[in-house]
């Protein structure tokens, strides 16, 4: 008897439930989160998939991204398919590769242009901070209790961040508070008060520059990550972009002496080969150019064999000083710590540091020469070919990467040959010239 009862009642009770559920989204939504994840994953299928459209926009993501975990295929199918478009693209960027390729297989068997679409909306440019978010993120509506937070949080131990934010009724971000801010916060208290405002956002679409300068600027453990319309879709982790900073750095260390960034010490030999051998031979024509240096000195080197002799200081004390330069640089560059527009600051800088250790240099190496050859003149010419060629070398460590950034080059793309270069032409000129 009980059972007809239910079976009669079921439909009445389905219909108010749907109607409840069009007619207060926002509300619904608010008592989804006292719910299971697979509780509200199976309330939602019981009803047409235009419902679950029309309430996902109020649902905060990681609550969603659980719920949609729990979907059957064929509706979580009919859900992104129904879906705003950057709604749709939010949910699938936050799902796994694997459960990502199977929806999107599925929506290409009945409809090839939505899949390309999203496909196409999927692939981020590379370096920008939609490439360095972390999908996983956790919001919550301001109304929301600390108590309540604490028991969705505790459904989704294996993807909590430290930071966690806040949205309002339009799920635009509010604030942002801390596990540890929850931990000592009263159960009673509202997220909404215990949040802070948010310091800075990012675009999905801004560049890897604009995001180091943000953390430099702001100092933040993580910078949450809007798309166009200001949703949150994730967030960048300061820890992720000093990883990222570091390997951009190994990299440059590469490049500047004609290694390809995709070599590793493994690699085969052919395929380093193929790499390093273009450069050494650029590298080739310019010791060819610093040899024609030599040659145009030639009969005063015949008459003072003193000179060949020394010739290898002059030129390898520049080398290394130009070498210290490039590589201050070089990191000023990477971490945004200077930009073109700093260019006359480190100049300057630059310049004088190579003449205060030209000077200390000179003192030295022209001492050890007067011993040697018991010769003030050649000691004299050895200490003012340090002095200049010291400014030149360091000068040069300088210029050569910003020049390369100003005309649209990579900066680290062999500029320790470029520069060895100039500093070997400097070392002989200057020590030769003098002489």
């Amino acid at each position: 008897m009980e059972t007809d009862i239910e079976q009669e009642i079921a439909p009445t009770i389905r219909s108010l439930s749907r109607s409840f559920l069009t007619q207060h989204p926002f509300k619904s939504v608010k008592l989804f989160e006292s719910l299971a994840p697979n509780e509200v994953a199976m309330l939602l299928e019981s009803h047409p998939v235009e419902v679950s459209v029309g309430l996902w926009g109020f649902i905060t993501p990681g609550f969603s991204d659980a719920v949609f975990a729990c979907f059957e295929l064929k509706f979580a199918e009919q859900l992104l398919c129904h879906l705003e478009s950057h709604l749709a693209i939010a949910l699938l960027s936050r799902v796994s590769a694997e459960h990502q390729q199977k929806l999107l297989t599925r929506i290409g068997t009945h409809n090839p242009g939505l899949q390309k679409e999203m496909t196409e909306l999927l692939a981020y440019p590379p370096n920008t901070a939609a490439t360095l978010m972390v999908t996983h993120v956790q919001a919550f509506h301001e109304s929301a209790t600390v108590k309540e937070v604490q028991r969705q949080l505790k459904q989704h131990l294996k993807h909590i961040q430290h930071t966690l934010y806040v949205l309002n009724d339009e799920q635009h971000v509010t604030g942002e508070f801390t596990l540890a801010d929850l931990i000592k916060s009263a159960s009673a208290n509202l997220v909404g008060h215990i949040a802070r405002p948010v310091k800075v956002t990012l675009s999905a679409m801004d560049s890897k520059d604009e995001v180091i300068e943000k953390f430099e600027g702001y100092r933040c453990d993580a910078i949450p990550v809007l798309d166009a319309q200001q949703r949150l879709i994730g967030l960048v982790r300061f820890f992720d972009v000093f990883e990222s900073t570091k390997i951009d750095l190994a990299s440059d260390m590469q490049t500047m002496v004609g290694a390809s960034k995709d070599e590793q010490a493994l690699s085969s030999s052919w395929f380093a080969v193929k790499k390093r051998l273009p450069w050494l031979q650029i590298n080739l024509l310019t010791a060819f150019a610093a040899a024609a240096v030599v040659g145009v000195f030639e009969g005063l080197i015949s008459q003072v064999t003193a000179l060949a002799i020394l010739l290898p200081v002059a030129a390898g004390q520049s080398g290394n000083a130009g070498a210290q330069a490039l590589a201050v640089t070089m990191r000023g560059l990477t971490l945004r710590e200077i930009t073109i527009r700093d260019w006359p600051k480190v100049l300057v800088k630059e310049m004088s540091a190579g003449m205060l250790n030209g000077v200390a240099i000179a003192l030295t190496c022209s001492l050890a020469v007067y011993l040697w050859s018991q010769s003030i003149g050649l000691a004299l010419v050895i200490a003012l070919s340090m002095i200049a060629s010291l400014i030149i070398a360091c000068s040069a460590g300088a210029v050569v990467p910003i020049l390369l950034k100003k005309f649209g080059m990579d900066p680290a793309q062999s500029s320790s040959i470029v520069l060895t270069t100039i500093t070997d032409i400097a070392g002989f000129m200057s020590f030769l010239g003098i002489a």
